[in-house]
């Protein structure tokens, strides 16, 4: 009988109200000691007491997964189902923060869409600390906001699964909820109409004074800084293609210089290949020319001994002959010429006299060294 849900109470979204909560959860509640001693025998009014005590929220913690205070007190509220004064109420305490928090997750869970977004909106104001018990059993620091954007954003909140509600766009398209309006747009608009004010007031001081007073409104301070943040972008967009194309050109200019380098020592190899071939054929040249100078020198040493042996022997001859018996002059000139006749004759026979210089020079030499000559 302590688990049954009230028999006055509504079906909320088509089912039983404490079937939000998992079976899992619902069963761990309900073996709870807090909910047999705390919990029994509660109603709206004496809930609040109860609630007032609460230090913390969570879901559950610890390795069997025990609830918290605070979820026991969600579960309690789903099984008497409280007006919906009560709990508007405890929405606005602001004496005690956990009432508020209790309040408005249980409007969470049974609220309509409108009745969500028109209640826990304004909470975004509410920047007070909350102690939260996580799954460990340790406590984290937490802030009213917190809680809030999560039970609008989240789909899971205390280990418990929220339904689905629309969006507010949605809702604003429907013509259902007016545009949101933020607490502090009124302060912005003070602001301005304070800032429009003194700038009136300052026009006799200048237009300097003016300007600055101008440019210091919260508008221009926005689209200040929403411009110097694209301008940044823009710049850190450049120099990042600017660090790409200096990379690229040094990439570009290190492989052109070993290019250039390859081409420099491929062209110093070809001139030292020609060079070293050029030097090998001047010095076969050289000494070629060295071979034919000796070889010239060798027979003109050889020729003139030649000549002197057939001088000396001429003499001989002539003095012989005068010694011995003087002859005609007719004879004596003829003689010579015989002897030169007989000399051309061999020297012909030598080949010295070929029409090819090369063999002409090579019988010279064969000449010399008593070979016989080419043809």
């Amino acid at each position: 009988m302590a688990n049954r849900t009230d028999p006055t109470a509504k079906n909320i979204r088509g089912t039983n109200p404490q079937n939000l909560v998992e079976k899992i959860l619902r069963s761990k509640i309900y073996q709870h000691t807090y909910w047999k001693e705390q919990c029994f025998g509660l109603t709206a009014e004496t809930l609040v007491d109860k609630a007032m005590e609460l230090d913390h929220l969570g879901g559950t913690y610890g390795g069997n997964r025990k609830p918290t205070p605070f979820m026991c007190l969600v579960m309690k509220m789903l099984q008497i189902q409280p007006e919906k004064d009560i709990v508007v109420e405890f929405i606005k305490n602001e004496d005690y923060k956990y009432v508020r928090v209790l309040g408005a997750f249980y409007l969470r869970l049974t609220g309509t869409d409108i009745d969500v977004y028109r209640y826990l909106e304004p909470l975004y104001n509410d920047y007070r600390k909350l102690r939260k018990k996580l799954t460990d059993g340790k406590f984290a620091l937490t802030h009213m906001d917190e809680v809030i954007d999560e039970l609008l954003t989240k789909d899971y909140s205390c280990d418990i699964a929220m339904p689905r509600i629309k969006k507010r766009w949605t809702l604003e398209t429907l013509a259902a909820l007016e545009p949101r309006k933020s607490v502090l747009e009124d302060d912005f608009e003070e602001e301005e109409e304070r800032e429009e004010n003194e700038q009136l007031e300052g026009l006799d001081n200048g237009a300097d004074e003016r300007d600055y007073y101008h440019e210091r409104s919260p508008a221009r301070e926005r689209e200040r800084d929403r411009d110097r943040d694209r301008d940044r972008r823009r710049d850190s967009h450049r120099h990042r293609d600017r660090d790409y194309d200096r990379d690229y050109d040094k990439d570009y200019d290190r492989e052109r210089g070993r290019g250039r380098e390859r081409d420099r020592d491929r062209d110093r190899d070809r001139y030292r290949l020609r060079d070293e071939r050029d030097y090998g054929h001047d010095r076969e040249r050289e000494r070629e020319r060295e071979g034919r100078e000796r070889e010239r020198r060798d027979r003109d040493r050889g020729r003139r001994r030649s000549h002197s042996r057939s001088r000396s022997r001429s003499r001989d001859r002539k003095r012989h002959a005068h010694s011995s018996s003087p002859k005609r002059r007719g004879d004596g000139a003829e003689e010579p010429k015989k002897k030169k006749k007989k000399e051309k004759k061999e020297r012909k026979d030598d080949g010295t006299d070929h029409p090819d210089p090369e063999i002409a020079e090579a019988n010279k030499l064969r000449a010399a060294l008593g070979l016989k000559p080419l043809k």
